[in-house]
């Protein structure tokens, strides 16, 4: 929501990748130095993590993050699950799997048009197709990072130059087509940029651990619980409507990956 809220959501992502490599970086000196393997894994992961970064900014650019979150992060478990079935041969239990199929039909309630209008005349069409743009990316940079925790000499290994690089590629474009903005937020909010980076370094780098110690879709599944809260958010603080068939599906949603768990 702090990326959403931004005057400039392609710089508030730049400054919140920038400030957790740096917040991140004193890390670098005590965990082990990343061996061939561990590096190889970061070549795959960086991209990844571009392409879902792109997404997101363009579907948050283009629609309400009471929409276009909980489809992307509704729409990623199952994803994630097809993904890791394919490249990390995981499988999940039949119960695992009716409760991704549940949450996956409830983000088409998120979806759907307003009462009376067609799909193929969706106002929020093209910000639906970048917010299932950036589920693509999620599921691919899960998949890579769980690789990445599991291939290292050890978890932290990964983290903490996961951290450090991800910034490159996001605040390079940034750098070039946003220039001015970015110089002007990083005077103005570097504060908020450092409680940013903060928050993401501790939240997604329990996830990255996670990945080590379970299945990758279930680690996904508990982070996109927070689809329902993010709707909530949305509705409260940026003043968007939500509506009582979102709350039904947000409900659904969070229902469906928490069955999985029991999987």
């Amino acid at each position: 929501m702090s990326v959403k809220m931004g005057a400039d959501i392609l710089v508030g992502r730049a400054v919140l990748s920038t400030s957790a490599a740096i917040l991140i970086l004193p890390a670098a000196f005590f965990v082990h130095a990343p061996d061939a393997p561990t590096w190889r894994a970061l070549l795959i992961a960086m991209p990844a993590h571009f392409f879902y970064q792109i997404c997101l900014v363009r579907a948050m650019q283009r629609g309400d993050l009471s929409l276009v979150f909980p489809v992307m992060r509704g729409a990623a478990p199952l994803l994630t699950a097809l993904t890791a079935l394919l490249f990390l041969r995981e499988e999940l239990a039949p119960l695992a799997w009716l409760g991704l199929i549940a949450a996956s039909v409830a983000v088409i309630g998120f979806a759907l048009p307003p009462k009376g209008i067609r799909m193929r005349d969706h106002p929020d069409g093209e910000a639906l197709l970048w917010a299932l743009g950036t589920a693509v990316g999620i599921s691919l940079y899960n998949v890579a990072d769980a690789r990445g925790v599991r291939v290292a000499p050890d978890p932290f290994t990964f983290i903490v130059w996961l951290f450090l690089l991800d910034f490159i590629l996001i605040t390079s474009l940034a750098l070039v087509v946003r220039r001015d903005a970015l110089a002007q937020a990083v005077a103005m909010k570097w504060r908020y940029g450092v409680a940013a980076g903060a928050l993401s370094i501790l939240s997604f780098g329990a996830a990255l651990y996670a990945f080590s110690l379970m299945e990758t879709a279930k680690v996904s599944a508990l982070r996109e619980t927070s689809v329902v809260f993010a709707a909530l958010m949305g509705t409260l603080f940026l003043g968007e409507s939500f509506g009582r068939r979102r709350i039904i599906a947000a409900g659904a949603l969070a229902l469906g990956l928490l069955l999985m768990q029991f999987g």
